[in-house]
């Protein structure tokens, strides 16, 4: 069970003062497990404790030692290539409600969409950003239909059948709240008028739709150069 799980499952427990406790307990481990650590620990085995404690620290609202944490872990994932826990990372940092937050959410989108991760975090971060878009730009729908593609293209199994579900719903909602879609007929003639229907149009329109959520002098990362990177 990820730490990111556990934490979720504390939190949705019924008894608030106790499951902050049981939060409170989990975190004070975690960062004795990192003090602990000897130095000839690994910087990956720091930065996994940090992205754990900036996790939790969220749950306890402690957003501002989030965020030192977890853009600390995210520095070392990028450059040991774990593309995952460095979206990971910009999920926290975004959670963390700071004033770079949205910067990191963008930046965290765009590592989710690019590179081959696990696909519920993708749609996770493209959620965030269906979130922070106002309900009549296109934004949220392009979110929208890369969110439904990735589960398309990267899921399988079962897990597959539920993401494309989970995704179908959120695509009809922002429909809905975009242009008051509200059967299949006018859901195609919204898909074909926004130009939803082919990733080479849509994904590019993405691009363009995280620049406008990070300056061009704000990205922490070379994207031509992580480009290079994706695998074949």
């Amino acid at each position: 069970m990820t730490s990111k799980k556990i934490i979720d499952d504390i939190l949705q427990s019924t008894d608030t003062a106790e499951s902050m406790e049981y939060l409170q307990n989990y975190l004070k481990t975690k960062e004795q497990e990192l003090a602990d650590l000897g130095e000839n620990a690994s910087d990956l085995d720091s930065a996994n404790l940090k992205l754990d404690i900036a996790e939790a620290m969220v749950g306890v609202n402690r957003g501002d030692e989030a965020w030192e944490l977890a853009r600390a872990a995210f520095s070392t994932f990028l450059e040991n290539e774990r593309w995952e826990d460095a979206v990971k990372c910009c999920d926290v940092l975004y959670q963390s409600g700071q004033p770079a937050s949205l910067v990191a959410l963008g930046q965290g989108v765009w590592l989710a969409v690019t590179y081959p991760i696990d696909p519920q975090l993708s749609i996770n971060m493209l959620g965030y950003i269906i979130d922070e878009t106002p309900a009549k730009a296109d934004g949220a729908a392009v979110a929208a239909i890369t969110a439904h593609y990735i589960a398309d293209m990267r899921a399988e199994g079962k897990a597959r059948e539920s993401m494309v579900f989970l995704t179908n719903q959120m695509l009809a909602n922002v429909a809905r709240g975009h242009s008051g879609v509200e059967d299949q007929e006018a859901m195609n003639m919204w898909l074909e008028r926004l130009q939803l229907l082919d990733p080479a149009i849509f994904l590019p329109r993405l691009s363009l739709v995280l620049g406008a959520i990070v300056p061009q002098d704000k990205w922490w990362f070379d994207r031509d150069v992580l480009r290079e990177k994706i695998p074949e």
